[in-house]
Order: C-alpha cells, then structure tokens, then sequence
C-alpha cells in the first residue's frame, strides 16, 4: 500500500511530481522514489511513496525499473504467490519476493491482458521506455483510487485529488456539480469529481497515453456483465459455497510480512472475519468503538462492544477498545482535509481512530467487513424498499391515515432519541414511490424539491442532471431480480462512492492499509450468483450470508440486531455542535457565495431543534461540505492545518 504520482508530458514535470508525491507522504512513511525517462518531445516523471508490506528490503522499493518498463503501483495482489509460479514457470527470474515485481513482469508477459487476471486491490502507472507510452489502470471495484488531470497532451495523476491540487498551485476550480451531488448523497459519486478539471479513473479500466498525444482509454471489468453472468449461473441451480468463498478471501487477504489487525464491531460482517482470520492467526489483534453512554443512550444505539467483547473471549482475540467523544470533532477539519471531497459519513472518523490507534501499536494492516451489506442485501433500505412493495398494496386512504399519524411524532426529546419513529419517517418518506425513485430516497439526504429549495436556484438544471445520472445507473441492467439490482446499485455507486472512498483516505490519512476480504473478485461474482429470495428471507437481510457464518459463528452473533459503524449524531448536533452548526448558517461561505440558502439551512436547523424531524445527517453533512470548500477555495491548495 502506497502513494502514487506522477506526470507525463507536463510542463516542469520534475517539480510537479516532487510535489505531488510529497503530498502523500502520509501513504507511505516507509520510503520514497521518484524515476524520470524522456518520451517523445517531452517526458515521463513517476513518484512513488512506500508503505512496505511484502517483501520490506530494498527490492520492493519504487518506482521499480526493469528491463525497459517502469512501475508506480498502490496496492496488493493476494494472488500474486499463484501467478509468480506461472511466471517463473515461463522463464522469470524474480529479484525479490514482493507483488510489485510481480505486477511488472506480468505486465512485462500480458499487457493490459494481465489486469483481468489480477486479485486484489491496485492503482498503478507503468511505462514502457521503447514505446514511450504510459498507462494507468484502477482494480475492478475501485478499492483503490487513481486521480487525474489533463491538460493539452500532458497528464498529471496521484493517488489523492488533494495532492493534484496543490501541485497546480490552487488553480482548480470547484465543481457545483459535485457539490449538487455530494448534498444528495453526502459523498461524491466515482462518476464525479469535485475539482472541474480533474477526473476519477473508473473502476476496472486503464488508460494508454501515447507520445504523439493521443490518449486511448479501455475497459477490462464490468460488474453489469458480472452481474448478467451471475442470474444465469442462479437460474441454472448452482449456488455457490458461500462459507468457501469468503474463508479463501479471509486467508488470501492475511498475506503480509508486517502484523495485521482486524475492525471488530461485534456485527456479522467484521465477526465472521475475525472468527476466520483467528484460525490463521491465532492472537490476532482486534480494534473496536464504543460511545459515551449517555451519548449511546441518546441515539438508542445498540451494544455492540458487548458483542465485540464476545467475539474476541470466544476466538481468542486480542481486543483493543477506542471511545469516541466529542473532542473527537476537533478533527473535523483534520478529516475534511484527509477525505479530499465533500463526504458526510462520520464512520470516517471513526475509521481513522481505530487505524491511527493500530498504527501506534504497530500494525500496519488491517480487514475490514466493508462491502457485505452492499452485495448481500444487509441494509435496512433493502429490506425497506421490498417491504414498500407491500405497503403500496394496502388501500391509499389507510396509508394517509399512518403517514398522518406518524408526521405528528416527535423523533426526539431533550433526554432521548426515539429510533423507531425516525425509521417510520424515513420509510413513508419513499414507501408510496416507483422502484428506482424509491431506492435513491431510501438512502440519499433529499427529493428534487428539498434539494433545489436548498441551493443557488440557477443549479436547478444540475440537479435534474444528478437525479437523471442516479436513474441510467440503477437502470442499465439485464436484472429481473428486485433485491440484485438494489444491491447492483450499490455495488457501482455506494461501494466506491462512498464506502470504500472513506475507507482508504481515512486509513492512509493514518499510514494504514485497509483491506477488504468481501470486496474481492471471487466473491463479488459468488453474491450476484445468489438469487434475491436467499439473501432476503423474510425480513432477515444477508440471510445466505449469515447462514454461511454459522458454521463459525454462535448464533447469538449471526442473528443479532444490525448495529451501525457510525456515530451518535443526534447528541452531538443537539449539544457539543449547535454553535458551530449556528455559525456556518448564519455567516458560512457556502451561505456567503450563494451555494447554499440561508433560510433553507434554518429551517433544517430549527426542525431539528423542534424534535420533530432528524435533520442531525444532513447538518453533519453541511458542516463537512463548509470546511472542505473553505479548504478549496483558499487559493494555494490546502494544506492539513487548513
């Protein structure tokens, strides 16, 4: 795991490049590199700044020159044992034991041939000296994030948009686009980018530029296609050895020649590989959350660190527990610096504390269950939106009636949160909609009418064009399976948007590497294998998932409450942030550039305050948006005090 940078045919490419892998010193503390080549009436400069995880000696080091062809790379290749055998097998003599030297001489074999074959998570640039072209390629689900920058024939990429910002000098221009998006979904679409110029390299495709200025761009991984094969292997009857699948990963993804750790929650996903991880590694090191109990009380979170604690007794795991308390906000600005665009999950806090924690105790390396709930249904908007389908069949003047009955509800008081009535709003706020309308509302922070109330009226047309963006996603597909194609959605736009976009910025934001065992190949393709009606049964979520962790797992575990990698909002909003909150309603930039309407924000403020609706998400999200855009429009790019 790494940071990566570098420039192409770009003006003082040499300057450039040192600052952008300056910039992502946080990456990679272990070591730093920088190679430079001519190409055709201008030249090639690759940084590279290292996190040594396999194969820690000199002969992992990057960029790595071999043979005519040179590699930046970010990353792991957990099948990389497989395909050196192949290798060397073919003639390959390796000089060391990393994946990196793997990935050039596969690179070396195959070309873009290769990337398919590739397990694991990777953003790399490799550049061919007797050709003179440059290509960059990004995994298959966008675990790792690859920006970049065009202008004329030159191109400039780095692993973070922050670094592309302040090695052009703060010259980017913010993208209101962006920003239209980020308020719907609090996070960035990967389809976006919140600088103008700057672009995300989509997931599972590369990108050549030749010398002669040309740019071709390819495609090597589809989760469309992915998904067509997976109904098709469903309608034949073959259902995949789930427990198989997601034990191969676990292993896979314990390869390392530094310590690993695991996020513990006390739910399915982070027990199942813990419980799987302890079998390889007995010992191993768990990190968990917990709250302040009136702030828990106040948000009627469950007790995960009880489940947390019974997890590590029974498997033999070393727990390490971290409170999040309200001096933890102080990062705020920190964490707005870290996560490079506008992303309102407070889990990305809660991400980097346990990583900033694990890095003191010396571990480098940790497994996430990030990715579960998206391809195996195990949100409540899944279940949520099949149960609207019912809803929709009881008699139109009986559903006013409850929509009636629960609007006068309170969601809140001074002393506590009430969880259910917020659940009961959030449902009949989209249980009467058609199926993709339905979906975004069911997990995105406005309707079209919201958001344009909220915003410069002269953006009406942006937001028309996000909301029509959400449509073409959740509709290009072959899918005849209501719950595949929620979690289809997921997959292309929640995954990389958000989740996995928080999970390493926040990580490498603390020189961590996170890895993902049900982001994995293999195990994308087994779960869009699983037919809708075995990953909801009833009113179970991820129910084939759960009946694959019961071969490990106490019952007690698997069947527990869904709990929340997220953070008592409601108690933070209502207390430790209301003057903050006050402050950037009232004198904010976003509110003094015209961007966001004042009135609007204190309508949200002063419903909330009233209890009567939650509006603590939405606030959250406003205060992360602010301090990102006073960041991006300082004019120097930003550095971390900013």
């Amino acid at each position: 795991m790494c940071g990566i940078a570098g420039t192409y045919r770009w003006p003082d490419g040499k300057a450039v490049t040192d600052r952008l892998t300056d910039v992502l010193a946080h990456r990679g503390p272990d070591g730093a590199g920088r190679y430079s080549h001519s190409t055709g009436d201008g030249e090639v400069q690759l940084g590279h700044r290292r996190l040594a995880i396999i194969d820690l000696s000199e002969a992992g080091a990057q960029p790595m020159v071999s043979g005519g062809l040179a590699l930046t790379y970010n990353g792991e290749l957990y099948n990389a044992p497989e395909l050196r055998r192949e290798l060397a097998a073919a003639g390959v003599r390796f000089r060391g034991t990393s994946d990196t030297e793997v990935l050039l001489e596969a690179w070396r074999r195959w070309g873009t041939d290769c990337l398919p074959r590739l397990r694991g998570m990777f953003a790399f640039a490799v550049f061919d000296e007797r050709t003179g072209e440059l290509v960059l390629a990004r995994d298959q689900l966008g675990i790792k994030p690859l920006f970049l920058l065009r202008r004329g024939t030159g191109l400039a990429f780095a692993s973070e948009l922050k670094a592309l910002a302040a090695a052009t000098g703060g010259t980017l221009q913010v993208d209101h686009a962006a920003l239209v998006a980020s308020l719907l979904y609090y996070w960035v679409p990967d389809s976006r980018c919140a600088f103008r110029e700057a672009e995300k390299l989509p997931p599972g495709s590369w990108l050549r530029c030749r010398p002669d200025g040309r740019v071709e761009r390819g495609r090597f991984w589809n989760l469309r296609d992915i998904a067509a094969e997976g109904r098709e292997r469903a309608r034949g009857g073959e259902l995949p050895d789930l427990a198989a699948i997601v034990e191969e990963s676990t292993r896979h993804h314990l390869l390392s020649d530094v310590p690993v750790a695991t996020f513990l929650s006390g739910g399915l996903d982070s027990s199942y590989l813990t419980a799987l991880a302890a079998r390889d590694r007995p010992g191993i090191s768990a990190y968990t959350i917990g709250f302040r109990a009136e702030d828990a009380r106040f948000e009627a979170m469950p007790d995960d660190l009880r489940y947390a604690r019974q997890v590590a007794e029974r498997f033999g795991v070393d727990l390490h527990e971290i409170e999040i308390a309200p001096d933890v906000l102080d990062l705020l600005p920190r964490m707005t610096y870290h996560l490079d665009e506008p992303i309102g999950d407070p889990a990305a806090i809660n991400t980097f504390l346990i990583c900033s924690a694990a890095r003191e105790a010396g571990v480098k390396v940790m497994l996430s269950g990030m990715g579960a709930d998206e391809l195996f249904a195990g949100y409540r908007k899944h279940l949520a939106n099949r149960l609207a389908l019912r809803y929709q069949r009881v008699p139109r003047p009986l559903r006013r009636g409850v929509s009636g009955a629960v609007g006068r509800l309170p969601v809140a008081t001074s002393r506590r949160g009430y969880r259910s009535v917020r659940f009961a709003k959030r449902f009949l706020s989209f249980a009467d909609l058609p199926e993709e309308t339905a979906f975004r509302r069911s997990y995105t922070m406005y309707d079209r009418g919201e958001l344009l109330a909220l915003i410069d009226p002269d953006l009406a047309g942006t937001v028309d064009d996000v909301l029509t963006e959400h449509a073409d996603v959740y509709a290009d597909n072959d899918l005849d399976d209501h719950v595949n194609r929620m979690c289809l959605g997921d997959a292309r736009m929640f995954l990389p948007g958000l989740n996995l976009a928080y999970t390493d910025r926040s990580s490498m934001a603390a020189s961590t590497e996170v890895r993902v065992p049900y982001v994995d190949v293999e195990v994308v393709k087994a779960a869009f294998a699983v037919p809708g009606d075995r990953k909801i049964v009833g009113r179970q979520g991820k129910a084939v998932l759960k009946e694959a962790a019961t071969s490990i797992l106490p019952r007690e575990i698997v069947y527990r409450p869904k709990g929340l990698f997220s953070a008592p909002l409601r108690a933070w909003m209502s207390r430790d942030l209301a003057p903050l909150v006050r402050e950037v309603v009232n004198d904010g930039e976003l509110v003094r550039s015209g961007f966001l309407r004042r009135d609007a924000l204190a309508r949200l403020v002063a419903e909330d305050a009233a209890g009567q609706q939650d509006f603590s998400k939405h606030l959250w999200h406003v205060l992360t948006l602010e301090y990102w855009y006073r960041g991006a429009t300082s004019g120097s790019g930003r550095s971390e005090a900013a």
